[in-house]
């Protein structure tokens, strides 16, 4: 026996299973050896950190693969140049070489960086995860040594380590269900991130336990007395409430210890579900129950499956305290987690309950797949794996559980995709409920459906909490709306375009988004607007690389019109009769073509027009001296796609046909003057389409507005009643001061 191991290989024998020591014996000196020469930051050799990883693995009771994963896992990313996992394999065989691949992958994982990296991180610790829960347990044990060692680092790097381990490993424990683990990384991050707060409520505690001391050891003999009375085995454990756990109540609940019912509490393990139930009574005939404060979480075990039943009570002196009540093997569950639960034989698997317990690993890489947005995944990661949960029922009484504040859409989806595609409202306990209703622990909630549902509203992606909901109405929108979803995508990248301020042609439009597709690992443009249209990809975390690659095919149109001169008159070859489109508009050449007006100058009957001939979508009609057509007509790559077009005559002097102009106000005066501008186009009879305003710097306003009119005489007629407005100072369309 190695002296180094003594304790590691004591604990194994303990575990009363069968483990292969010579294998571990081997992974160790295969790990000193690797490591000779490395030393930790406090001095000691840092073999000694992959023994007590090893060491925390064996008290969970993993096999031996994990316990020589835990003293190799460090090897690879520490001592590449002397090893790597094909030597790992060829040693100690193909199992404990994927679990160090995937403990070395998620090495680098930082948690408060939320660009793509770091998502990419997370998606490969699932990855890990879905293929082997082992990964986890050994990271969480790795994450604890490393936090029990935090001390020699450098004061902000302790700081990130244990914001780390709060917001990511001690949620992650929680949702596995190893509470040991959980609350020891809590309490340790907690030392680092507040040390004062932490010293407070560490002061707090032993104030009140020290004035307290006989507390759990009467209520332990009062109940020990009442069990042994009724010949029920049992083992009674007393507790204070957890330093984080109080200090979390105490500051954003603001709460005194007082009012904290579970400061203290025992727990009491018997051999039986039934003796569960029975103790539960001879407690409540013993102490005083607290209302309210009863929870039964063995029928309704908690997803990482927890069961226990916990009440609370009052003492002779007046003091609260909770009882917990669980089997041995709820306990073991309690304190160890899905780690519990994990079999081995020959070959290390899972039962099929504990993949039952997993598929929320799977759901979360759905929801990755279902998105390009980073912000969209952590999200999902947060809400669906680390809030507490909430405990509803089907009218059925089956039990569904859902992420705190979830809504009643939430649970439709939760119950099945058809369920929720297929939703028209909601009941809760008999009563209808508005659909962002949320429901609460224990109520009873029916979905009301209707084969008629035209689907559901892209207006749920704003109200649901949880990203299965949104993963699922997002492919309904994906699948079903694909042609309504690229338009809705082309409006939002047309409008973040515009708001560059700077001329495009339409052609150099479709070169940037096919550029911008392929940058974002998308097919092609169409797949692009889809995906923005159904929700999988929003234009605000696109914005940077658009503007990168409008810049790059983009030229200016003063160094266009400055290189080449006067614009051209367009040369057109001889083309076939005119024929009529719509929107009033004559094309030559074009018989039932789409026609549609260019939203970067909106032309107006009476306007010189030119046509665009675009790829599958038609003929966009350009004002003449727009920016767009003037930079496209200079282009000798697009010069053909260029056609004729004028106004029906009828239009033009002034029909029943109402257009879009868009305005911008400038003024100097920003009290009253909306009321102003509303007023007179009301007296006018112009409807208003769009408004928006700003201040400038220099304290001028800018007042944009969308109108509906007739022709350019009617615009005319607006343009000049509104300068007459005192605090007006100029009117512009487009581009082009009037």
């Amino acid at each position: 026996m190695y002296e180094e191991i003594r304790e590691l290989l004591a604990l194994l024998e303990r575990n009363g299973k069968k483990y292969d020591l010579e294998k571990i014996n081997k992974a160790f000196l295969y790990a000193r050896e690797l490591h000779e020469g490395q030393f930790r930051l406090s001095g000691e050799p840092y073999i000694s950190h992959p023994i007590a990883v090893a060491e925390i693995v064996a008290s969970l009771e993993l096999d031996t693969d994990s316990v020589c994963a835990a003293l190799l896992h460090d090897t690879v990313e520490d001592c590449s140049d002397r090893t790597d996992l094909s030597a790992i394999k060829k040693e100690f065989g193909a199992s404990v070489a994927e679990l160090v691949d995937g403990l070395t992958k998620i090495e680098q994982m930082k948690v408060e960086d939320k660009e793509e990296a770091h998502i990419e991180n997370i998606r490969k610790m699932l990855l890990a995860m879905s293929r082997d829960i082992r990964v986890i347990f050994i990271k969480l044990c790795d994450r604890l040594h490393n936090m029990r060692t935090l001390s020699a680092k450098r004061e902000e790097r302790r700081r990130d380590i244990a914001l780390e381990t709060m917001h990511v490993y001690a949620p992650l424990a929680h949702r596995l269900g190893m509470q040991r683990i959980k609350h020891e990384l809590e309490n340790l991050s907690l030392q680092h991130l507040d040390p004062i707060g932490y010293d407070e409520v560490l002061k707090e505690v032993e104030s009140r336990y020290g004035q307290s001391l006989n507390l759990i050891d009467n209520a332990k003999q009062r109940i020990s007395e009442r069990l042994s009375e009724n010949q029920i085995p049992c083992v009674i454990e007393g507790r204070v409430k957890s330093i984080y756990s109080l200090y979390r109540k105490m500051y954003n609940q603001n709460k005194s210890l007082d009012e904290i019912y579970d400061f203290y509490a025992l727990r009491v393990i018997v051999d039986s579900e039934l003796a569960c139930y029975t103790v539960l009574g001879l407690i409540h005939e013993s102490f005083r129950s607290v209302p309210g404060r009863f929870k039964d979480y063995i029928s309704t075990p908690k997803p990482n499956m927890y069961q226990s039943l916990h009440t609370t009570v009052i003492g002779r002196d007046g003091i609260p305290f909770e009882v917990q009540i669980r089997t041995h093997e709820m306990h073991r569950i309690a304190e160890f987690g899905v780690a519990a639960h994990w079999k081995y034989k020959t070959g290390e698997t899972a039962t099929k309950s504990i993949d039952e317990k997993l598929n929320w690993i799977s759901k979360l890489l759905e929801a990755d797949d279902s998105t390009k947005d980073p912000d969209e995944f952590i999200h999902s990661f947060k809400t669906d794996i680390f809030n507490d949960e909430t405990f509803v029922f089907t009218p059925k009484g089956d039990v569904i559980s859902l992420p705190f504040g979830s809504t009643v859409i939430d649970f439709a989806y939760a119950i099945h995709s058809a369920v929720g595609n297929k939703m028209i409202g909601a009941k809760i306990n008999g009563v209808i409920v508005p659909i962002d209703r949320v429901p609460q622990n224990g109520e009873i909630v029916e979905i009301l459906t209707s084969s008629a549902s035209r689907g559901p509203s892209r207006d749920w992606l704003k109200i649901v909490k949880t990203g299965e909901a949104r993963n699922k109405i997002r492919a309904w929108f994906k699948h079903e709306k694909r042609a309504e979803n690229i338009e809705v995508g082309r409006e939002e990248i047309e409008r973040e375009l515009r708001r560059l301020g700077r001329s495009y042609t339409v052609a150099q439009q479709e070169e940037i988004i096919e550029n911008l597709a392929r940058r974002i690992g998308i097919q092609g443009a169409d797949d692009l607007y889809n995906t923005i249209g159904f929700g999988g990809l929003t234009v605000s975390k696109i914005s940077g690389k658009l503007k990168d690659e409008f810049e790059k095919v983009v030229k200016t149109l003063e160094e266009n019109t400055a290189a080449a001169g006067p614009i051209p008159q367009i040369k057109i070859a001889e083309k076939p009769k005119a024929v009529h489109s719509r929107n009033g508009i004559v094309v030559d050449g074009a018989d039932g073509c789409l026609v549609k007006f260019a939203k970067c100058c909106n032309p107006l009957p009476g306007d010189s027009v030119i046509g665009f001939i675009t790829r599958g979508y038609g003929i966009s009609i350009h004002k003449y001296d727009c920016p767009n057509a003037k930079a496209g007509i200079l282009d000798p790559a697009q010069r053909d796609r260029w056609i004729e077009a004028h106004w029906d005559e009828s239009d033009v002097a002034g029909g029943e046909e109402l257009y879009e102009a868009t305005l911008q106000i400038f003024t100097h005066d920003g009290i009253g003057v909306l009321a102003s501008i509303s007023t007179a186009l009301a007296d006018m009879r112009v409807s208003i389409t769009q408004i928006n305003s700003q201040k400038h710097v220099n304290g001028s306003f800018l007042i944009s507005l969308t109108v509906a009119c007739k022709n350019v005489n009617h615009f005319k007629s607006i343009v000049a009643r509104l300068k007459n407005i005192s605090a007006v100072e100029s009117v512009t369309r487009g581009l082009s001061r009037i």
